[in-house]
């Protein structure tokens, strides 16, 4: 009989010690968030030569992040091709390199803050298509911007054509002597007739 107790006793101890652990368990576990992966983003993503990039990164560490930049496209250069002259005749252009000024960096720092977020800006140096890639340990993200050439001056006249040098002013002078000609024969033409109205030739 006493046996039998101790037995209850035991049953009734363990199933109330286990009540509080069943409860902990039932109990619903705050959500595991996934870190926010590093990114990188340029604006706009199309410049003319002479204008800004703007880059902004995401996600990183507090910290040194590294920036490198990969450029792929021919140096600016004058467009070749061929002019053509007043009378007909062609004049050849040459692609010719224009001279570069100091060279923008390929390899730069910039600081992300607190939240892992940066901002700077990048001023290319010559056309073709940029990718920047931004790295910090094992975190790396990739943008791409691309470069145009500068808009190229429209000439005075607001033609669409390059001016050209040579012999393209001997049609206005050419056009300018045949007018003075011209009005030196109308002017004899008329003293030549004042003249025989005068003496009466041909009159009746």
């Amino acid at each position: 009989m006493r046996l039998s107790r101790i037995f209850m006793a035991l049953t009734v101890g363990l199933a109330v010690a286990a009540v509080p652990t069943a409860a902990g368990a039932a109990q619903p576990q705050p959500p595991v968030y996934a870190p926010t992966p590093a990114s990188l983003t340029v604006t706009p993503t199309t410049i003319r030569l002479g204008e800004t990039f703007t880059l902004e990164g995401e996600g990183f560490e507090a910290g040194t992040v590294t920036i490198n930049v990969a450029i792929t496209g021919n140096p600016n250069a004058a467009p070749a091709g061929s002019v053509r002259r007043s009378d007909g005749s062609a004049v050849a252009m040459t692609a010719v390199a224009y001279q570069q000024p100091q060279s923008a960096p390929t390899t730069f720092t910039v600081t992300a803050d607190a939240d892992g977020s940066f901002t700077t800006t990048y001023r290319p140096t010559r056309t073709g298509r940029h990718v920047f890639t931004a790295t910090q340990g094992t975190e790396e993200d990739s943008a791409t911007g691309i470069v145009l050439p500068q808009r190229p001056n429209r000439p005075p006249h607001g033609g669409g054509h390059l001016p050209v040098t040579g012999d393209s002013i001997g049609t206005p002078l050419k056009l300018g002597g045949g007018l003075a000609g011209a009005g030196a024969v109308l002017v004899l033409l008329s003293l030549a007739w004042r003249r025989r109205g005068r003496f009466g030739i041909g009159s009746r």
